[in-house]
């Protein structure tokens, strides 16, 4: 008999853990405390796995396999995977042990120990759900393919053949993101989301979750994520059909109030295996060929799953663990208690922390561009922040949370993965979204007690980085700029305000 152990991230039929499952062998599904609570997990993204993970162990039991399932709550559960495997190996005395490789270096390391700790074969397969193997990007990284995301994904495309005709781009061109870069008109109305309301199973959880994790943050009461494979293709369609047409033109935008605009809500699904890459891109790309959507926003899309996420796990796998513990510009400030709690006077920043603590899920630009630049600019520790991100969102994995984070947030990798600081002053924020309107602060006003925040911080983080930034070619225009600023009172209120003076910064840091 076979012991087949599926991970709360690997909710995938196809999965290689479980080919060739045979009538007599057990899949092991085990919830435990250690990976529930080695951070702060949103409530939602807990709610979410167990439930999926109870759905996808009810769907093989109606397939006839025998499915060991051990709850949280279990009265004998030991609280690690470790714990529950060797709990299990007792039980049922297996000829072998077979795994998909854990997409968290931490958990692959434990994995390679358990040959020797339970003292029976133990078969560790690869992944097979992405595009690019961890042996393929290793050979493109060696063959100096992989020094820029667009380079590699456009070698991606060409292997894959998304958005390819005759061996060149659909379309003409390889990227339009100059096209996607459009504020949300006035009166123009997102359209509304497909949302599940919770079944059973879910409602068990979500009481679950409340009554033991009733401390971490995030609020369950309008969660609506799908948490099946049916769900989840629901999903899917639902963004296909209503959002993708405008996703591109409108992927950068912010709107107070408005939680998803057109974005695709599908990562949580991709990224605990409810949904597969290849079948997401291949129906964008049916919705171009039938006439449903423009290239622009397939093409926007298509590079989001084909591109940055295969690029970000590709960067995971081969720079690990070094990567997590470098810190290209000495950031070390702690993190904001505002970060947990929205209560600050910048509407941007209490807005994009609003709509995490109610769903879960913040989009690309608002993580990057508003909770990530502050962040940057105020010289956050990046594994502080790092775990921020990695708690609060229900589609954050350490394989894909920590490079976009580490690189792309604090650029922390000294430029791996991006290859310019993502710093922005308030401007940026206020050409893209609608939040500065009505803030405590006023972001036309670089300086003086009313001014935003991010326009003296924006300026501050160029004069202190300048040793380390100021011979980066694509920051060439930046500090030709700040050559005719006087620095002394950007510098001082600056720190005044991450220092937390009220009277000098207005709700700084300490407030």
């Amino acid at each position: 008999m076979t012991l087949r152990l599926v991970l709360g991230d690997q909710l995938t039929r196809g999965l290689s853990a479980l080919q060739g499952l045979g009538a007599g062998d057990v899949v092991l599904m085990v919830e435990v405390a250690e990976e529930a609570s080695y951070v702060p997990h949103h409530k939602q993204k807990l709610a979410l796995i167990f439930s999926a993970m109870r759905h996808f162990a009810q769907s093989l039991r109606e397939e006839g396999v025998t499915v060991d399932y051990v709850t949280l709550d279990h009265p004998d559960n030991s609280g690690s995977f470790g714990g529950e495997v060797a709990r299990a190996v007792a039980r049922h005395k297996p000829s072998e042990l077979v795994v998909t490789e854990a997409a968290e270096w931490r958990v692959l390391q434990m994995m390679q120990g358990w040959q020797g700790r339970f003292g029976l074969p133990v078969q560790i397969r690869d992944d097979d759900r992405f595009f690019c193997s961890r042996a393929d990007f290793a050979q493109l990284t060696a063959a100096k393919k992989t020094g820029r995301m667009e380079y590699f994904y456009r070698e991606m495309r060409r292997r894959s053949g998304l958005l390819m005709q005759d061996g060149a781009p659909t379309g003409g061109q390889w990227n339009f993101d100059p096209e996607n870069r459009k504020s949300l008109p006035k009166g123009l109305r997102p359209p509304a989301r497909l949302r599940f309301v919770p079944d059973a199973t879910t409602r068990e959880v979500l009481a679950m979750v409340e009554q033991r994790f009733s401390g971490n943050f995030g609020d369950l009461a309008g969660f609506g994520w799908a948490v099946t494979r049916t769900e989840a293709l629901q999903a899917l369609q639902d963004f296909i059909d209503n959002a993708l047409p405008q996703f591109g033109d409108y992927q950068d935008a912010m709107k107070a109030g408005e939680d998803f605009l057109f974005h695709g809500l599908i990562s949580p699904y991709l990224n605990c295996g409810l949904l597969q890459p290849r079948e997401v891109c291949a129906a964008a790309e049916a919705a171009f060929a039938a006439g449903r959507a423009p290239i622009n926003a397939v093409e926007g899309f298509v590079r989001q799953v084909l591109g940055w996420r295969e690029y970000v796990r590709g960067i995971y796998w081969t720079e690990m663990p070094a990567y997590a513990a470098s810190n290209h510009l000495g950031a070390v400030r702690d993190l904001p208690a505002f970060y947990w709690t929205g209560a600050t006077q910048m509407r941007c920043m209490s807005e994009c922390i609003g709509v995490t603590q109610r769903t879960g899920y913040a989009h690309h630009i608002q993580r990057l561009m508003v909770t990530g630049n502050f962040a940057l600019l105020a010289g956050i520790e990046p594994a502080q922040i790092e775990a921020w991100y990695l708690a609060v969102y229900v589609d954050a994995y350490d394989w894909v949370e920590l490079p976009n984070v580490h690189g792309m947030v604090c650029h922390a990798d000294g430029g791996r993965l991006g290859s310019k600081p993502y710093a922005a002053s308030g401007a940026y924020i206020d050409r893209m979204s609608d939040y500065c309107g009505g803030c405590a602060y006023d972001v036309k006003q670089k300086l003086g007690a009313g001014a935003c925040p991010f326009n003296y911080l924006y300026w501050n983080f160029l004069i202190a980085n300048e040793p380390v930034l100021a011979r980066n070619p694509r920051m060439a225009l930046a500090y030709k700029n700040l050559a005719r600023l006087d620095r002394a009172p950007i510098v001082a209120q600056a720190q005044a305000f991450l220092a937390g003076d009220p009277m000098l910064a207005q709700g700084g840091l300490g407030i």
